[in-house]
């Protein structure tokens, strides 16, 4: 089954065509950091699976071919809401200003890469976002309980949680969207229906035509959106928080997408996978839709696009020089980063760990 075939909420087709008027905030401008930003993010991923494959980085989960979804979501969400992402969600954490130094500290193992209590170099600028969630689906309960949080302080803020299309599969996500519509809370789910569940395809995880559709047995609203027309994306999303915002409850969008790449740099999809059907998702990728469009309608060229990706290398090995060039977390971290409070029966073994450390750093310089 063609999914982009499937009625959905979209303004370009895969060629980059518009379909239907454009909304009124879709200025050149903002379409073209749009473009900017997906491309960025997409340079920055290439160069992190490189990183990972040299020994340089941990297992690193690609974002390839989710662009789109992540970089509309950044863009929509205010610097009040609170964003709650899964662990492909690179673009979305970049465009709301956390540094790509932290998303390579974690990948590669450093707790300090969870450290999102200000958004980027600024110390001014707190964040409330919390750090990527790995095991499936319960990133949903704590959403719940942040956007409760959120209504009970009654500051129309807004929260935004993401999941893939497996952990719809989950309880943690099943009773999450209950309860956020028997609260009626300001929350929007998000799933990013890339088609695998690892090695579970889409049509044996659901019988039903759209995973939106569970948004029915929540009482809450269940939208269908081309996860890569980026245009398409950021309406579905800031109409679902500005509903959120207003005290009119949860949301859950469904963004039809694919995954392009491995689930992550430890698997191998060419196992359960066809080539056809690879190659046939990249004709409908995000980034080549939006630059076909803003070529079409003189808002972008060669030249601009040259410049561009020549910037983006800066910017990402720039990014990459600093994360190398850390110095290495101190080895307690694995207590202080654990737990609030240490009880006193690890106290001691989080006292050994420095003091061995003291002693092999005396052994190097003696």
């Amino acid at each position: 089954m063609n999914v982009q075939a499937l009625p959905m909420h979209r303004f370009i087709d895969h060629m980059g065509n518009p379909i239907c008027p454009l909304p009124s905030w879709a200025e050149p401008s903002i379409l073209q950091r749009f473009y900017q930003d997906m491309v960025l993010t997409r340079t920055y991923d290439n160069k992190a699976v490189a990183l990972q494959r040299t020994g340089k980085l941990g297992t690193y989960p690609s974002h390839l071919g989710a662009e789109a979804i992540g970089v509309a979501t950044g863009h929509a969400l205010r610097q009040s809401d609170v964003f709650i992402p899964y662990y492909r969600d690179m673009p979305a954490m970049w465009v709301r200003g956390i540094n790509m130094e932290n998303n390579l500290q974690y990948w590669g193992g450093d707790e300090r890469g969870s450290d999102f209590s200000f958004r980027g170099e600024s110390e001014s600028t707190p964040c409330h976002d919390l750090p990527f969630c790995v095991p499936i689906a319960t990133q949903c309960t704590h959403a719940v309980g942040v956007a409760s949080a959120l209504k009970i302080k009654g500051n129309h803020q807004a929260a935004l949680v993401t999941c893939g299309d497996g952990a719809t599969s989950k309880g943690d996500f099943l009773e999450s969207i209950n309860c956020a519509g028997a609260w009626n809370i300001p929350l929007v789910f998000l799933v990013n229906n890339n088609q695998w569940a690892i090695s579970v395809p889409r049509r044996l995880q659901c019988a039903a035509e759209f995973l939106s559709e569970k948004a029915k047995g929540a009482g809450i609203p269940g939208v269908t959106v081309d996860g890569n027309d980026v245009i398409a994306m950021h309406d579905a999303i800031i109409t679902a928080l500005e509903r959120a915002r207003h005290g009119k409850g949860a949301t859950l969008i469904e963004a039809v997408s694919y995954r392009l790449s491995d689930h992550t740099t430890a698997d191998d999809a060419t196992r359960y996978r066809s080539k056809d059907e690879l190659d046939e998702a990249w004709e409908y990728e995000p980034i080549y839709r939006l630059r076909n469009y803003l070529i079409r309608e003189s808002l972008w060229d060669d030249e601009r696009e040259q410049a561009w990706l020549k910037e983006c290398k800066i910017l990402v090995e720039k990014a990459v020089n600093n994360y190398l060039n850390l110095e290495p977390q101190a080895p307690e971290s694995a207590f202080d980063f654990l737990y609030e409070k240490l009880c006193d029966e690890l106290q001691p073994q989080r006292d050994h760990i420095i003091n061995k450390a003291m002693r092999m750093q005396g052994g190097k310089h003696g």
